[in-house]
């Protein structure tokens, strides 16, 4: 179901008819729903609502029972352009032996299949500075992954999904473990992002606050216990820079003025 006419704003993530059981039991039925360019999209739900699963069919790491997943127009099955994607999932299971630094861990995220040969530019070195800082874990960027608390890993897979600039955004609970003065500091600038410039966000979050503050009150679309909140930016951009960059420079700036 398109909240606004698909010939104006192209579909990003489309879900048409997808069940999923799991061990015979029915966690998703017969969903159907349209993500579009620049929607922000907050998914609501009990535990076992599907939230979680929904991500993971969206990504390709489940595949749906029944039904299918397109994103940008392609099936999930055949789609192959992960670095327009970055996904932050709920809980991150590393290696605690696992040989690599937040720093690598956090560049990795530009490598993608097209430039993993590639030397990094200056400038993409930048980049991994200002996501280290807007994340607040530059002093732990030479410390080992695995080294690090629950809560410090969720920011370093968060700094790594925005280095890319992607242009759909996952984010699964992407503020768990995090105190409170990053989470805000994190919402203010994917608040900027979705407003300015061409990115698509869906997000599961258990912060009603939040979500009532920012997509509204009522949702567009239940499915079972799952609510899909949806606040659209279909409006051209009023930035003149439009790389990720952007956004999070403007956060530093703000960081560094109320420190």
């Amino acid at each position: 179901m398109d909240q606004v006419n698909a010939g104006c704003h192209r579909s990003i993530v489309s879900i048409d008819d997808v069940f999923f059981f799991y061990e015979n039991k029915k966690v998703i039925e017969k969903l159907n729903f349209s993500v579009l360019e620049r929607d922000f999209v907050g998914l609501i739900g009990s535990n076992g609502a599907g939230k979680t699963t929904l991500l993971k069919m969206i990504v390709g790491l489940l595949k749906p029972t029944q039904g299918e997943i397109r994103l940008f127009g392609e099936p999930v099955s055949s789609f192959r352009d992960w670095e327009r994607i970055g996904y932050v999932p709920q809980k991150n299971a590393f290696n605690p032996l696992f040989p690599a630094t937040v720093r690598e861990v956090v560049m990795s995220g530009l490598y993608g299949k097209k430039r993993m040969f590639r030397r990094m530019s200056k400038a993409d070195q930048q980049k991994c500075e200002d996501a280290l800082y807007v994340m607040r874990i530059e002093d732990l960027a030479d410390r080992r992954i695995g080294q690090l608390s629950g809560g410090q890993q969720q920011r370093v897979f968060l700094a790594r999904a925005l280095i890319n600039n992607p242009e759909l955004l996952i984010l699964d609970e992407p503020t768990v473990g995090i105190d409170a003065e990053t989470q805000a500091g994190f919402f203010r600038m994917i608040r900027h992002m979705h407003q300015h410039h061409h990115i698509t966000f869906i997000m599961v979050s258990h912060d009603m606050d939040m979500v009532q503050s920012y997509i509204g009150s009522e949702p567009v679309q239940k499915s079972g216990t799952l609510s899909f909140y949806v606040k659209h930016t279909h409006a051209p951009e009023n930035c003149s820079e439009t790389n990720l960059t952007h956004s999070i420079q403007q956060l530093r700036e703000q960081i560094e003025v109320l420190s």
